[in-house]
């Protein structure tokens, strides 16, 4: 990012906002769910990859309201409690290389200025987002059909190594390596894991043929050509074994009111979606059916694509889709400022004057319950074939 020095300013957000380029039902009408056979469950635990099942899939689900959503909450996170949190975690290599924009910490990796911060308030929302996933996936950690015995796991991007930590502790006899560009992983981790400070846009050095699994989560905004990454995790994944990538769309839809063009959850999509387009690093990846597209081009089969709608909020008559909107809900509530700081001040040249306005706009609309919003979220899965498959 930080080699991007010709830009046009875009419109301030004190302006009139213009249209959006997708309505409320675009993304939701383009995609279907798909699911594999149920894999056999973990002796440890029900959140093993398998099939989704009950409203939680699909972009044709109909999510139902709660009653008296006129009366909107504007403190949702205080009904989660305080037991939301990471534990352990360890490392075997320290980079400390951050720089500071605006009061928040940002790292510099050698392949780009990555666009969220990672300082405390933003890894405690990267926690958040684990939990409200895991809800929103019916206490799943993946749906890929793996092996009951997996021996090298993956994690890539592992952030907080929250996920990375959960495996481990289901798979107790898999070696689990979580790589990031920051070392904000805790201090204390199950023996089967390890965190390592890695670039994943750099040459891999593991061996060719060595995962039996590869997770990727939430890297949207942040890869240059995903053609080339799920190519790497092809070369580096066992024959017979799986890749399974998660990504979000930026945007809140719904579908139990009309958001016009000018609302700001559309401008909020379009701010990020140009400023990914400038940085080369799109922030559309969950689109449509661009991932599920880009892995069978890389060479995997048995590729399934779910589609979810993850609610923002707690407005779902169910309790346990109550629940993860409540949790997304309080991780973009203390995670907006960090998702726009860096990316439209040095990007779209917003003032940071102009930054706070538009996110105060965004976070009003967002406390809103009854807008019955939702995030898009595409979870994409693949096998690599046995040597000799047809």
């Amino acid at each position: 990012m930080a080699q991007t020095t010709a830009k046009a300013k875009s419109p301030s957000p004190q302006a009139t906002t213009s249209a959006a380029a997708a309505g409320t039902s675009s993304s939701a009408a383009a995609a279907t769910a798909a699911t594999s056979p149920k894999s056999p469950a973990s002796p440890k635990s029900h959140s093993s990859g398998a099939e989704v099942t009950s409203e939680v899939v699909g972009t044709e689900q109909t999510i139902q309201a709660a009653d008296n959503l006129d009366e909107d909450d504007d403190d949702a996170g205080s009904a989660l409690g305080s037991d939301i949190q990471s534990s352990t975690g360890s490392l075997t290599e320290s980079i400390y290389n951050y720089r500071v924009l605006h009061g928040r910490t940002f790292n510099a990796p050698k392949t780009t200025e990555y666009w969220a911060p990672n300082d405390e308030q933003q890894n405690e929302g990267l926690d958040l987002l684990h939990n409200c996933l895991l809800m929103a996936l019916d206490d799943k950690l993946f749906l890929a059909p793996i092996s009951d015995n997996p021996q090298k796991v993956l994690d890539l991007g592992t952030g907080t190594g929250i996920w990375a930590i959960d495996f481990a502790d289901m798979y107790p006899g898999a070696e689990v390596i979580g790589t990031d560009i920051s070392p904000i992983q805790p201090v204390w981790t199950p023996p089967n894991v390890k965190f390592e400070i890695d670039d994943c846009l750099l040459e891999w050095t593991w061996p060719d043929n060595h995962f039996d699994f590869i997770h990727i989560r939430a890297l949207y905004g942040s890869i240059p050509d995903w053609s080339e990454l799920y190519r790497k995790a092809f070369k580096h994944i066992k024959p017979g074994g799986w890749l399974q990538d998660l990504e979000m769309d930026v945007r809140i839809q719904t579908d139990h009111v009309h958001i016009p063009d000018d609302h700001v959850f559309e401008e909020w999509g379009r701010a990020f979606f140009e400023s990914g387009e400038k940085n080369g690093r799109t922030f559309r990846i969950s689109h449509g059916h661009t991932m599920r597209d880009t892995m069978i081009a890389a060479g995997f089969v048995d590729v399934q694509e779910v589609k979810l709608k993850v609610p923002c909020h707690g407005w779902p008559r169910d309790p346990k889709l109550q629940q993860a909107g409540l949790l997304l809900y309080a991780m973009l509530d203390q995670s907006l400022e960090g998702f726009c700081i860096f990316l439209f001040t040095k990007l779209l040249d917003w003032s940071v004057e102009e930054v706070l306005v538009f996110v105060a706009r965004f976070r009003n609309e967002m406390k809103k319950k009854s807008n019955c919003g939702w995030i898009l979220t595409t979870v994409v899965y693949g096998r690599k074939p046995e040597i000799g498959e047809s």
